[in-house]
């Protein structure tokens, strides 16, 4: 073989395996790139994987519905309160009178209807007030009392709720007649150390209290003495006549007026316990002395109209 030929095969020999080293960079570099994308997908996916939710199976599909519409999704607990704070609302408005819709109260999580036939009370009064404040409110407050037992029943109850209220009051009610003998001054004024002691226990009323009482009995049987009855003395500040106001607002309503302020000026002199000019006040509402009702209350003008003995 000559020199020439010779040369000729190593070149093409030569360029041979300059292609072959070529071709096999070039899949070594394709086999690199094809093992670090699957790596890389291997990743991701082992990522989803692990961020999935455990409530959710492989091979499942769900519907959109059940994550917007299910029973406790973030939606439908949204919902449910954006509907109960339209239908209390709704209940505000028809309370107080601005609008004809039925009333409704909220049981639960349900609206029910509420029997309320006089939806235009006091504003003192919201849905939510005990229904035994509601019913005095209804039934007697405002209404003029002329029965001397009723009027100490009223003096000591409008004294006991001091630092309390009126719904928890009156529900002591039944207690304190039982402890006090249907509120007979008579027999109250005669009551013992030992046996106001005995109250106090039994019907849980501070021994202070139960003091007071007793000393208010003792001071109307004197009143008795001096102007026949307990009515006529305390019915005298006003001339026999109620007090009608005609306040539109609930906080327009005094806590005391001038004429609580001298009636209590008179009971203090004469003796009597815990009847200061707000505990008058509220005494005269109690007894009917004064209509507190507002205008826009149904109850204003039927108190209103008694103005004489029944």
């Amino acid at each position: 073989m000559s020199r020439t030929e010779t040369m000729g095969l190593t070149k093409r020999g030569m360029l041979q395996s300059s292609s072959c080293n070529r071709l096999m960079d070039r899949s070594e570099s394709l086999k690199r790139d094809s093992v670090m994308s699957n790596g890389g997908a291997a990743k991701v996916k082992g990522s989803l994987e692990r961020k999935k939710s455990k409530s959710f199976k492989e091979g499942e599909s769900y519907a959109s519905w059940l994550i917007t519409e299910a029973p406790g999704s973030i939606a439908a607990v949204r919902r449910e309160q954006v509907a109960a704070q339209q239908a209390l609302r709704k209940l505000k408005i028809a309370h107080y009178g601005r609008s004809k819709s039925t009333l409704t109260n909220f049981n639960s999580s349900k609206v029910v209807p509420l029997i309320h036939p006089h939806p235009q009370r006091c504003s003192f009064l919201t849905p939510t007030s005990d229904p035994v404040h509601v019913a005095y409110h209804d039934e007697e407050w405002g209404v003029p009392v002329h029965d001397d037992k009723t009027l100490f029943e009223l003096l000591t109850l409008s004294g006991a709720q001091v630092g309390s209220d009126w719904s928890s009051t009156l529900r002591k009610r039944h207690d304190f007649r039982k402890a006090f003998m249907e509120f007979e001054a008579e027999a109250v004024a005669k009551l013992s150390e030992k046996e106001m002691n005995a109250i106090s226990i039994e019907h849980k009323i501070e021994m202070s209290k139960v003091r007071g009482v007793v000393e208010n009995a003792t001071k109307i049987v004197e009143i008795k003495k001096d102007f026949g009855s307990l009515e006529k003395y305390l019915w005298g500040f006003v001339n026999h006549k109620p007090i009608s106001t005609n306040y539109k607002l609930g906080h327009k309503i005094p806590v005391k007026t001038s004429k609580s302020e001298s009636i209590s000026k008179d009971m203090v002199r004469r003796g009597f316990r815990f009847v200061g000019p707000t505990v008058v006040h509220s005494f005269m509402q109690a007894a009917g002395l004064t209509n507190d009702h507002l205008l826009t209350c149904y109850r204003h003008l039927p108190c209103t109209l008694l103005t004489t003995k029944p």
